[in-house]
């Protein structure tokens, strides 16, 4: 028995944090989620825990008829994409500006005027025909009707962030594995359009918690339950964002690809391509119940099934394989884990420390990524180790290129 029991006064906490740190605002939050009357079974807590808005970042959280949206979070279907190419280490240029240069123009990342549908330089001001033609034929119907029941959603920006990175800890990195052969590596979500949905159903929950008059140990627990007004439209709002969040990913991934041709010899892609969610919910059947399966920040990890774990822009990350332990219901951590907000970073740090953590990689090394630095995250060999019973490690990748939004 690998994880650890975390004190409770609800359902059991269980634990794959041996050797890496669990902040007590952490285990706060997650005693907290443990005393609804929602959660079947316990809670599993993955080894990249830290503190979450509401819920607790790195958990996996089974519950009964019934979904609590802010442990869901706003970053709906957030996830990692990544392909095996057929190119060496000794095919990439000494010099790698050029290359790094080549992926930000092919894809837009960061973000200005607040993110607003109008300048901002993460977002497209023409809309490339593959973003187009997706988003009609996939998108576009139920978007609508979403918008036709919720206005609100549909001001924000959408398919004009199809195909588009983001901020934060989304990136786009160049790996070389441990045969040095090269990988493309994305992490991307939803974008603005999930962020709406899943603020306007966080209100909804919250406001259905006051009208019931239903104590809870924190308001950002409010959950949906079956039969409630909103919770067939927000598992309608969720399965819309997450499959935007994987054509989203999808596009990024070919615009990168074209990028890359431009800039290196030719090659193609491995059938090698992996693909997984860490910020979503399916329904699965766990102990004996089919539950809504909440994964924040963790990732599926069934018997045989592949995965992707990163660390921070000067770490290694890895290509897994789940072992299907079914007391973390079948999952596994969705990366490092932050020891330290993005606020603490940039006072900790400066940007020479972020020079020397990222020494070897072709990135930007300014103070507006001091946040994304090294250190602000748990070390992922520790992270790995915790859970060497979740996942087993099938590819070992190294950054050599990482663009930041």
């Amino acid at each position: 028995m690998k994880y650890r029991s975390i004190e409770s006064k609800g359902v059991p906490i269980k634990a794959w944090i041996d050797g890496v740190n669990l902040e007590d605002q952490a285990k706060e939050q997650l005693q907290n989620i443990a005393q609804l009357p929602i959660i079947h079974s316990h809670i599993a807590v993955m080894p990249d825990v830290h503190l979450g808005k509401g819920a607790t970042i790195g958990s996996v959280i089974p519950t009964l008829k019934a979904i609590i949206p802010n442990a869901v979070g706003v970053d709906l279907g957030c996830g990692m994409t990544a392909v095996m190419t057929t190119l060496f280490a000794k095919d990439l240029p000494d010099n790698l500006f050029a290359v790094r240069t080549a992926i930000e123009i092919a894809v837009p990342h960061g973000r200005t005027n607040n993110g607003k549908a109008v300048n901002d330089k993460g977002a497209w001001n023409d809309i490339p025909k593959l973003a187009s033609d997706l988003w009609q034929t996939h998108l576009d119907l139920q978007f609508k009707k979403m918008v036709d029941k919720y206005p609100e959603i549909g001001q924000c920006n959408h398919i004009a962030h199809l195909g588009t990175l983001g901020t934060g800890n989304h990136f786009i990195e160049l790996c070389l594995d441990e045969n040095q052969q090269v990988w493309i590596m994305l992490h991307s979500g939803s974008r603005g359009v999930g962020n709406r949905i899943a603020s306007t159903f966080i209100a909804k929950a919250k406001q259905d918690m006051e009208n019931h008059q239903t104590h809870l140990p924190d308001k950002e627990l409010a959950y949906l339950q079956e039969g409630s007004p909103f919770f067939d439209d927000y598992i309608e709002g969720i399965t819309w964002a997450q499959e935007f969040a994987s054509i989203n990913r999808e596009i990024m991934m070919q615009l990168t690809i074209e990028a890359l041709q431009s800039q290196l010899k030719p090659f193609e892609c491995t059938s090698l391509a992996v693909n997984c969610h860490h910020n979503y919910v399916s329904k699965e059947t766990h102990f004996g119940e089919e539950v809504y399966l909440t994964r924040k920040g963790a990732v599926s990890a069934k018997k045989g099934e592949f995965g992707i774990i990163p660390g921070s822009m000067g770490a290694k990350s890895f290509i897994v394989r789940g072992l299907g332990n079914p007391d973390s219901f079948n999952s596994c951590s969705h990366g490092a884990g932050r020891v330290m907000s993005r606020t603490a970073a940039k006072k900790a740090y400066t940007v020479e420390d972020q020079v020397k953590a990222t020494e070897g990689v072709e990135c930007r090394k300014d103070e507006s990524v001091i946040d994304e630095i090294p250190m602000a995250y748990k070390n992922i060999e520790d992270v790995m180790k915790a859970q060497d019973d979740l996942v087993e490690v099938v590819h070992t990748l190294k950054q050599v290129i990482c663009v930041k939004g």
